[in-house]
């Protein structure tokens, strides 16, 4: 899977997104051709090559005429919903304007003026909203991630707070406050942020490309450079957050850890184990391990609590990579085994017959459990 990390330390507008991504190999002719399907605007798109300190930025100039009367955020999702965008590309732009929608009802209020954006220009804004998401469709990249953003007041002869819509469009999203000088986020630019990226943490991935975006120049004469990091997560591979719960035990009745153990994995636990430990006093003890959702936390902490002598339980998240799994069913001569599937990053498959399944047929049939075992392994890869 084809991923993209923007970094947006020196703030974030649309036309930087879009000069990145040009820059990774997208057509600005294509792009051009795209944004003449608005039924709404005429657009020229004008680029060229800054060198910012040791960066070569593309900068691009989105010219909008507006070539119809008063442009609301609904009418334009109309037009869109009954233009020739191609379907995805369709689908990221209406999600972006419902996303601007909410937010001009919480900065403004349900009735203001129709939700016609005054605060900035709307058809160039429009043709930014539909851009990004044809590029990214362009170059085959199926996730976006954005690092925290800066935010703070614009300055210069007027100084003024940041605007209520852009407030309120990056509203539960990671935000770092700046100072003084540095012009940060586009209305347009929150919009597409909050509709389409996502502030996890990246995978690991193999990198293949970079560009940057080059914006405005700001008061104190800085330009601001965009930074967009394109690459390949692992096939077959995923990250998770998880959690730790462990607690030292060595007072419990060892004959109860067998339940103990079950009850746990009833409850959701990903993974449980017991290691032998010795504790103060040299007394032998030993130390349940419990991998859990994070959301499982307070279940299985009163579930440790209640089903065993300790005091006190240790948590802290983990990052765990693993690989993508499935399931089938096989038809064996003893009956059907459940067969784990775990897809390799190099494309190969390791096949795992159920072990419960394999046990259950062996007594059942009274034939030796590896004979059932490679049954359903032979059953699996269908030899």
């Amino acid at each position: 899977m084809k991923v993209a990390y923007i970094d947006a330390a020196t703030g974030l507008s649309g036309d930087m997104v879009i000069g990145a991504l040009l820059q990774l190999g997208a057509s600005v002719e294509a792009l051009q051709a795209e944004l003449a399907k608005l039924p709404f605007t005429k657009c020229d798109i004008h680029q060229a090559t800054y060198r910012v300190g040791e960066i070569c930025a593309l900068r691009v100039v989105v010219d909008v005429e507006a070539v119809s009367g008063e442009l609301t955020i609904q009418a334009a999702s109309q037009a869109v919903q009954e233009s020739d965008l191609s379907p995805s590309v369709k689908e990221s732009v209406l999600r972006i304007l419902t996303v601007l929608t909410e937010a001009v009802s919480r900065a403004y209020g349900t009735t203001w003026r129709g939700g016609r954006l005054d605060e900035f220009h709307f058809p160039r804004a429009l043709a930014e909203i539909v851009a990004i998401p044809w590029v990214l469709c362009e170059l085959g990249i199926e996730r976006v991630y954005v690092a925290t953003v800066p935010v703070g007041p614009s300055r210069g002869k007027l100084s003024r707070p940041l605007s209520p819509l852009v407030v309120e469009l990056l509203r539960g999203l990671l935000v770092q406050i700046v100072g003084d000088d540095i012009a940060t986020v586009t209305p347009a630019a929150a919009a597409i942020l909050k509709a389409l990226a996502r502030q996890e943490r990246v995978p690991p991935l193999r990198l293949t490309g970079v560009g940057y975006g080059v914006g405005e120049p700001l008061f104190s004469g800085r330009s601001p450079v965009l930074q967009i990091l394109v690459g390949e997560v692992a096939e077959g591979m995923r990250e998770e957050e998880l959690l730790v719960l462990e607690t030292n035990i060595d007072d419990l009745n060892p004959e109860f850890y067998d339940y103990v153990m079950e009850c746990l994995f009833a409850a959701g636990a990903r993974d449980v184990f017991l290691l032998p430990i010795q504790m103060k006093k040299n007394r032998p003890g030993v130390l349940l391990w419990v991998l859990c959702d994070v959301a499982d936390r307070e279940k299985l902490t009163d579930l440790i609590f209640s089903e065993t002598s300790t005091l006190g339980i240790r948590s802290y998240p983990v990052t765990r990579v693993a690989l993508r799994r499935a399931h089938k069913e096989v038809a064996t001569p003893y009956g059907v085994v459940r067969v784990k599937l775990a897809y390799g990053p190099g494309g190969q498959v390791c096949l795992a017959p159920e072990y419960e399944d394999c046990k259950r047929l062996a007594r059942e049939s009274q034939v030796p459990l590896k004979v059932i075992y490679d049954a359903a392994l032979s059953g699996a890869r269908g030899t």
